[in-house]
């Protein structure tokens, strides 16, 4: 059962839109992605009979989470990005999945934030593009709060830290259907990074790129609770929205 952790509430107004959180801690991809497509579904249906209800108010909803080590491969991604067979997959405890995100490649596994905001965009605006962009900025906050500058580069979706490399922090990648959205942000707080070796991250082959975590480029103590707490509340900032537990 999902657990909701009351010390990451933000604010409560009549205004603005309610986005209820959810903390499931460790949990197994595909058992988050049958959780988040249950909450999609119950937030379109619930939409498409409220048509005509004038005091109807959508139940988005932010999912907080790790994975146990899996990699997953994105619609315009290609296969022969994951550089590990089968048995390989099998030998080091991993997991594959291919599924219907946006993007190519990339790991998940303990001491990635993985959120998953399932949010009806028409209650804030029809623009993915900004969408991805304001997701964008609520890592880039986070991140200056440990004394990182995470950056945007120009074609390349996702946080940044520029230096004598380029350095991902955090990848990106969403699907929309009927304007509710799916799938979210994976942000590397303090990840085994060796796992990133057994793929081309987000397909990217620049020698100047590399993957990084808030950890290795923070001199600061770095906690996966405080950073979600960070996280929280930088999203309702961002978003301009109250994040209750329900």
């Amino acid at each position: 059962m999902p657990a909701n952790y009351s010390s990451y509430i933000v604010s409560v107004s009549r205004s603005k839109p309610r986005v209820l959180l959810e903390d499931l801690g460790m949990t197994g991809y595909q058992e988050a992605w049958d959780y988040q497509m249950l909450r999609h579904r119950e937030l379109i249906d619930s939409k498409r009979a409220a048509r005509d209800d004038q005091d109807y108010r959508p139940r988005h909803r932010l999912l907080l989470c790790e994975h146990p080590p899996v990699y997953t491969l994105g619609r315009s991604g290609k296969l022969d990005h994951l550089l590990l067979t089968e048995d390989e997959l099998t030998a080091q405890g991993m997991t594959f999945h291919k599924i219907n995100r946006g993007g190519d490649i990339t790991y998940h596994g303990p001491g990635q934030l993985v959120v998953y905001p399932i949010l009806d965009l028409e209650d804030y605006y029809r623009d993915v593009h900004r969408y991805v962009r304001e997701l964008e900025e609520v890592v880039i906050r986070v991140a200056r709060d440990y004394d990182v500058r995470g950056t945007r580069i120009e074609d390349y979706t996702g946080v940044w830290v520029e230096g004598a490399f380029r350095q991902k922090i955090c990848a990106i990648g969403v699907h929309l259907s009927r304007w509710v959205s799916l799938h979210g942000l994976a942000l590397n707080v303090d990840p085994d990074l060796s796992h990133f070796d057994h793929i081309i991250p987000c397909g990217i082959q620049e020698d100047d790129k590399a993957v990084s975590s808030l950890a290795a480029l923070s001199r600061l103590d770095i906690t996966m609770s405080d950073v979600k707490e960070k996280l929280v509340r930088h999203f309702a900032e961002v978003f301009d929205c109250d994040v209750i537990a329900e």
